[in-house]
């Protein structure tokens, strides 16, 4: 039997040409969204302007049309190909007024931003002001946007730094020593304690939960006494004097063997997994569907198996909270 083939989406507003842009740091996912975005608007008969270097190339006006065979071949890249910078110049109106007036003259009806917080202030701004119709595509491997289950790069980016922490692992309990490991996240916790969940860490530090150093010490030593030869401790960036601030108090603690890593800018690189190109793919749809609606000022996220809109300014207004029945899980595990 043969599939039907797929009805078009009415385009209420007439839009003809949209541009997207990648913005604030890479997340592994993006070239699968702007993919989404190009294939998508191609079949609805749309065009799209490819802006490079974010904010920075839009006020330069460095844009550019593509179609499908220029994302040919990027699904399964990391990094964006459009790449990306963060710009000074656009947080002045001067700034954003040079970049509306190159949409205005390459005939762009409307934006489409991938990228974080950051890049959805910017967005917003460009709306407010100079009327053009943008839509927000959560990428960043923080997942710490409201509005949204996961963001795009999240589950590469755990995957990556559950690699090295197996990694780590395996020397650490060969020469007995606690490992303390910093991973990635500034105001948020997500990648740390999935990381710590799925890596049997015994502890984990993260933003949301001012846990007493002491606590720590005493669970290392009574791993210890319990027989264990090593212990893993996940850190996330953003707490307070971050893993070598933990892996000092640790080891002058316990007088125990302590080792840092800090993994790094490594968990934004890489092949972007499975589910990060799959909710890239349908979030670039959705956001060249929401423009030919006439919706403007929103983000697209998957709650569930569904889409959805967020307003711009809830995405960093409203806490996106850690997974709560997690961390309670991961603090029973790490007996």
């Amino acid at each position: 039997m043969t599939e039907p083939t797929p009805s078009r989406h009415p385009n209420l507003t007439g839009i003809q040409r949209v541009a997207v842009l990648t913005s604030g740091g890479d997340a592994p996912g993006m070239n699968a969204a702007i993919r989404a975005v190009v294939r998508t608007a191609a079949f609805e008969g749309l065009e799209v302007m490819g802006v490079r270097r974010g904010f920075s190339g839009l006020h330069r006006g460095e844009l550019k049309l593509i179609g499908p065979r220029d994302v040919a071949n990027t699904i399964q890249r990391g990094g964006t190909i459009l790449l990306t910078a963060r710009s000074a110049t656009w947080r002045t109106p001067e700034g954003r007024a040079s970049g509306a007036q190159h949409l205005r003259d390459n005939g762009v009806g409307g934006l489409i931003v991938i990228g974080g917080d950051g890049s959805f202030h910017g967005a917003q701004l460009l709306q407010e002001e100079h009327g053009i119709p943008v839509i927000g595509i959560p990428g960043t491997i923080d997942n710490d946007l409201y509005g949204t289950d996961h963001t795009i790069g999240y589950f590469t980016a755990v995957e990556t730094a559950l690699d090295a922490v197996d990694k780590l692992r395996d020397t650490g309990a060969s020469h007995e020593r606690i490992f303390v490991i910093e991973v990635m996240g500034r105001h948020a916790g997500h990648i740390a304690l999935d990381v710590a969940v799925a890596g049997g860490a015994e502890e984990v530090f993260i933003p949301e939960d001012d846990k007493p150093i002491e606590d720590v010490i005493q669970i290392v030593k009574d791993s210890v006494k319990k027989g264990k030869t090593g212990s893993i401790v996940i850190v996330a960036e953003g707490v307070p004097g971050g893993a070598q601030g933990v892996g000092d108090a640790i080891q002058a603690g316990t007088g125990l063997e302590t080792r840092v890593s800090i993994l790094g800018h490594i968990q934004r690189g890489g092949a972007p997994v499975s589910s990060d190109r799959i909710l890239a793919s349908r979030l670039g749809e959705a956001a060249v569907y929401a423009l030919m609606d006439g919706v403007s000022g929103v983000m697209v996220g998957r709650h569930g198996s569904n889409i959805i809109h967020t307003p711009l300014h809830e995405t960093w207004e409203k806490r996106k909270d850690v997974n709560r029945d997690l961390y309670r899980c991961a603090k029973k595990l790490s007996v």
